[in-house]
């Protein structure tokens, strides 16, 4: 019995494992990334083809998520710290816009929010987010493909190793 209790509890822990890991990105992913524009917070257009060149740290997001409430600050101080490296930061918001707009009045962040709403979702799930879940994270490199994704809450260790990219 305690034989087919631990195979399960292996079991339970593999799929969990798998399900929350990054998968693949899918074909013609990267390019619908880099074709996709969204509206910022103010009503302005944020259009990714004009990011390319220039290494860039994208974070899928949400007014709701705390582990995507705790990391930002984080993600501010990165892109205050790198920005002059060339790096840019994106935040998608994956939420509905009037809260990311309160949100905003009260965190300001220095980096550049788009509002994904639930085409986040989706878009997350092309480049490997297989799960949907929040906060993940995509690095694209100089040329546009990506480098590294993280399903979960960035660490400053994850910041400083993805610094040293550009």
């Amino acid at each position: 019995m305690a034989g087919v209790a631990l195979a399960a509890g292996a079991t339970g822990a593999g799929v969990a494992w798998w399900r929350f890991q990054p998968h693949a990105v899918q074909d013609g992913a990267t390019a619908a990334f880099w074709a996709s524009q969204f509206e910022g917070p103010n009503g302005e257009l944020v259009d990714l083809q004009a990011w390319r060149g220039r290494p860039l740290l994208v974070n899928f997001w949400a007014t709701w998520c705390p582990p995507c409430v705790e990391e930002l600050p984080m993600l501010n101080a990165f892109h205050t710290q790198h920005s002059a490296r060339g790096w840019q930061v994106l935040g998608l918001a994956v939420d509905q816009p009037s809260a990311v707009r309160r949100f905003l009045e009260k965190l300001p962040l220095v980096f550049p929010v788009g509002m994904a709403g639930l085409a986040g979702t989706e878009l997350s799930r092309t480049l490997g987010n297989a799960s949907g879940a929040l906060p993940f994270t995509v690095v694209m490199g100089r040329d546009g493909a990506v480098l590294h994704r993280k399903l979960g809450k960035v660490s400053q260790a994850d910041l400083d190793t993805w610094a040293q990219l550009a």
